[in-house]
């Protein structure tokens, strides 16, 4: 008996190791984020979007962990979300010719994307455009997780 009480101690310490560390890559991002823009902010910097889309929780590779939903607006200035996205950390928002809904369409896709930039919060998010990026040659935007390579969400505005 006294040789396992040593191993069940161990075991149970490495667990609760495990699960601290899940927690804190889970936490982290939330703990960090800086404050998300108002919607009046979002709309005082992107005035006049030249399209609206919708991210939505049922696509195929949004899950309970992994999931975006409100509306996009897209300009050549700044790309917004009003609505909520799943926290997570590293979240970069892409644009791609065709829609995608799943990681292996992303992944086969990604040469021909345009990464945006960056998306640091989690509730509502403006992202410059970067100068002479041509909307008009995509018609998806996608929210992707490039840490742990996890498709997010996606939206297509035209």
């Amino acid at each position: 008996m006294k040789p396992l009480k040593p191993l069940l101690l161990t075991a149970s310490h490495l667990l609760t190791l495990g699960l601290g560390f899940a927690l804190g890559v889970y936490a982290l991002p939330i703990l960090i984020a800086p404050d998300a823009p108002t919607e009046q902010e979002i709309k005082a910097s992107v005035p006049v979007a030249q399209w609206t889309a919708t991210f939505r929780r049922d696509l195929k590779d949004s899950d309970a962990l992994h999931w975006g939903e409100g509306t996009v607006s897209i300009s050549p200035q700044a790309i917004s979300l009003v609505g909520k996205l799943a926290p997570g950390p590293d979240y970069k928002l892409y644009l791609s010719p065709e829609f995608v809904e799943t990681e292996a369409d992303f992944k086969r896709l990604k040469p021909q994307m345009q990464r945006v930039g960056d998306v640091k919060t989690f509730s509502n998010f403006i992202v410059p455009v970067p100068q002479g990026v041509d909307l008009a040659k995509f018609n998806t935007v996608i929210v992707w997780c490039e840490t742990f390579s996890e498709f997010i969400t996606a939206a297509q505005y035209q």
